[in-house]
């Protein structure tokens, strides 16, 4: 017996249709990056998607009929930022950083948080700050950050016994600096990606890829 609710193999019809829109999505695209009006044309933004979903959807239909696939990668649109719709010039701006650590290390990273309270100490709060360290990671992470600037613990984190994992920046616009205080509460719920004027990721993701490929064309090289 069939399954009835496996989904219906696409028709040959199907997939030409798919092609055609390809095709379709190419002339577009092609199109409004000749007419794009700056680098963030919200026309080529459109364009790019519209290819991207009508590639995708093809190659679904494809891999369905005749178990191909085809050679390009076109990333989605959740893989990039929307088009920039803040002001022209922006009379403020927002710096948001987002930096990941592993802690590899906890007894190096205790040992140099308790000389750092050792160095702040005095005579009054001598068994203070002795008790603020001890064994426990969290304190030690308290009196760290408390101590450095994070741009200082970036480049240093080897000796605190971290890890770099992924980091990212966004520089967003703004039309006015925000009052004081206002945002202290949630700093990140306001980010607007429309807002984002340049944005910078360090992964080593990207490396991993770049590996991939240099051993792909190495082993293409081969045959």
């Amino acid at each position: 017996m069939s399954d009835a609710s496996a989904p219906a193999q696409p028709t040959a019809a199907e997939v030409r249709a798919a092609a055609e829109a390809v095709k379709a999505a190419l002339d577009r695209h092609l199109e409004a990056v000749e007419r794009r009006t700056g680098e963030d044309d919200p026309a080529v933004y459109a364009a790019f998607n519209a290819l991207a979903a009508a590639a995708e959807a093809y190659d679904e239909r494809l891999y369905d009929r005749y178990d191909e696939v085809t050679p390009f990668e076109i990333p989605g649109a959740d893989d990039s930022m929307p088009p920039y719709t803040g002001p022209d010039e922006p009379n403020a701006l927002s710096v948001l950083i987002r930096r990941d650590y592993a802690v590899v290390e906890p007894q190096r990273l205790l040992a140099q948080a308790q000389r750092i309270a050792d160095l702040d100490r005095d005579e009054t709060t001598d068994e203070v700050s002795g008790a603020v360290v001890g064994a426990s990671v969290h304190a030690a992470l308290g009196v760290l950050f408390g101590e450095f600037e994070p741009d200082e613990i970036a480049s240093r984190h080897k000796e605190f016994g971290l890890e770099e994992g992924d980091s990212t920046l966004w520089v967003a616009a703004a039309d006015e600096p925000s009052e004081p205080g206002e945002w202290l509460a949630t700093p990140f719920d306001q980010a607007d990606p429309e807002r984002v004027v340049c944005r910078f990721d360090v992964s080593s993701v990207f490396d991993e890829e770049d590996v991939e490929e240099d051993l792909d064309d190495l082993n293409t090289a081969d045959r």
